[in-house]
């Protein structure tokens, strides 16, 4: 497995490490799971971490598909 410090050395690499999940010193998917995220909260966390990143067109897009996850988590918990 890599760590934070393999991510500064890495060139884009699309499939394992794409540049608009890797900014700073912590690459999205290591932040979810450390954190235990579930799905829901996962996906919102992975959404706001690339806004603007991936596609800068998308930023509102990003943010919203963060509320959306957000939005359904609510739901759900609000219903069990």
């Amino acid at each position: 497995m890599e760590t934070n410090l393999d991510i500064k050395t890495m060139q884009d690499d699309p499939v394992n490490h794409p540049n608009h999940y890797t900014t700073g010193e912590h690459e999205t998917i290591d932040i979810i799971e450390d954190w235990n995220l579930d799905y829901h909260v996962g996906n919102a966390v992975k959404y706001l971490s690339r806004a603007g990143k991936k596609d800068p067109k998308k930023y509102i897009e990003d943010l919203q598909k963060a509320v959306w996850y957000l939005e359904r988590k609510i739901m759900l918990e609000e219903n069990r």
